[in-house]
């Protein structure tokens, strides 16, 4: 099992459930009733998915009297961010290169038609 921050991170957002889950959150609080509303599965499953975001540290739990609201934490998915920024510029050269490559072959093209 992977420990390092980041794996975590990854391993939390790889499956569709949790990433909804997320994307539901960025809107603000919402209980565990809220969070499972679009899903067609069980409360332990969702919860299952919640205990996976918790873990990774992109979900907390709070607590008002008797409810208890989960809430996105965005530092982890700022890190994972930071991380794969490193390697836009890297994409973005190669895409490029391509760009300039394909307008030379067309370039020939129309030189030769």
């Amino acid at each position: 099992m992977a420990t390092d921050p980041l794996s975590v991170t990854f391993a939390a957002l790889a499956d569709p459930t949790r990433r909804a889950i997320l994307a539901r959150l960025v809107s603000g609080e919402a209980t565990v009733t809220e969070l499972a509303e679009p899903f067609d599965m069980s409360m332990p499953a969702v919860s299952k998915h919640l205990r996976v975001l918790e873990r990774a540290g992109l979900v907390v739990r709070g607590r008002e009297a008797q409810w208890r609201p989960r809430r996105l934490v965005p530092a982890p998915l700022e890190q994972a961010n930071a991380w794969l920024e490193q390697y836009r510029a890297v994409w973005e050269q190669r895409l490029d290169r391509l760009d300039d490559y394909v307008k030379e072959l067309r370039s020939k093209e129309q030189g030769g038609a």
